[in-house]
């Protein structure tokens, strides 16, 4: 396995607090260079919008910094969440997955983000990263890391959606000659609305669990492919922007983004993870839901009209799809 060297200088198998307060100022840095670059996009338009940076903490230990810009000319709504908490009991949405952590304190690090762009021809976006580790007093800790990043798009560009693999494929190949295919895998299954049998967007990677026994790594790799994942979001979704932010939309397109907005409203709501485990842990409740857009709609039995955008939209762009491999949308 050849990995990019990185000035981090984890070694141990087993994460020590040195270990934990890297991972921490990483996160902490890489929620940082996320907000200055949407506050560019911003500027780039001649917004003037920037992020609130709000800290807040737990009564059971720990907190966290939300930033959240609000009412842009480039992006309606965004929330780039920093957490740091402790769990002195831990909710079933984790126990029921990981038995061997029922009993055990623990804390939970990460940066979580959804970007709502304005414009209907941007794509919404999601990011996270996130280190769990579980301890009991003369046991060794369970750890693990887990996170991704998927695309949502409205009226997706064909370029755009190879770009944005071809960063996934990129990023991944240093970890191995099959992590992509697995992680894509994982992230088609895992962002699918099943009661509307549809996929929330056109993917991207998704993993979880990732540590010495399922992967064969050891900490220092696990956290470079954090690392790895955190500035590769960047890469996928900044050219999208410069690429589409400026195209002239109409008011159908308009309502049409809101209409696709409700079926992440959906997503995040009945399927994700990460809601149930903060709503669960009692999290702040803020900072949970401000993934959610600031304006949606839902239309009773609306179908769009075949050979439309908005009907190629679920026909193609919404199926699982091998970008790297295709040159036409055919």
């Amino acid at each position: 396995m050849t990995l990019n060297n990185d000035s981090t200088n984890v070694t141990t198998s087993q994460p020590t607090q040195t270990d934990i307060t890297q991972v921490r100022e990483f996160l902490l840095d890489l929620q940082q260079r996320i907000c200055t670059a949407f506050e560019q996009q911003e500027a780039a338009e001649g917004g003037t919008a920037t992020f609130i940076a709000d800290d807040w903490t737990r009564e059971e230990g720990g907190g966290g910094r939300s930033c959240v810009l609000a009412g842009g000319d480039v992006i309606e709504k965004a929330g780039v969440m920093f957490s740091h908490i402790q769990v002195n009991s831990l909710p079933a949405s984790a126990t029921a997955r990981h038995p061997d952590i029922a009993g055990r304190q623990a804390q939970a690090l990460g940066v979580s983000l959804v970007v709502h762009p304005k414009n209907p021809h941007v794509p919404t976006s999601h990011a996270n990263v996130r280190l769990f580790v579980a301890e009991k007093e003369g046991e060794a800790p369970i750890w693990w890391f887990g996170g991704g990043f998927d695309l949502t798009p409205f009226y997706p560009v064909f370029a755009d959606c190879q770009h944005w693999h071809q960063v996934c494929h990129k990023l991944c190949a240093p970890f191995g000659d099959n992590v992509y295919a697995d992680f894509k895998q994982w992230c088609d299954e895992y962002f699918y609305l099943h009661h509307r049998q549809e996929h929330r967007g056109i993917g991207g990677l998704f993993y979880d669990d990732v540590n010495t026994q399922s992967r064969g790594w050891d900490f220092d790799t696990c956290f470079k492919l954090m690392q790895a994942v955190g500035n590769g979001y960047l890469d996928g979704i900044i050219p999208i922007f410069e690429n589409n932010r400026s195209k002239p939309y109409t008011e159908q397109q308009r309502e049409f983004q809101l209409y696709r907005r409700g079926r992440y409203v959906e997503y995040n709501l009945v399927y994700d993870r990460g809601t149930l485990f903060g709503l669960q842990s009692n999290g702040r409740i803020e900072s949970i839901l401000v993934s959610l857009p600031p304006l949606t709609s839902w239309h009773y039995r609306y179908e769009p009209k075949v050979g439309t955008d908005e009907h190629k939209l679920t026909e193609f762009y919404l199926k699982p799809q091998d970008w790297l491999n295709l040159s036409t949308t055919d």
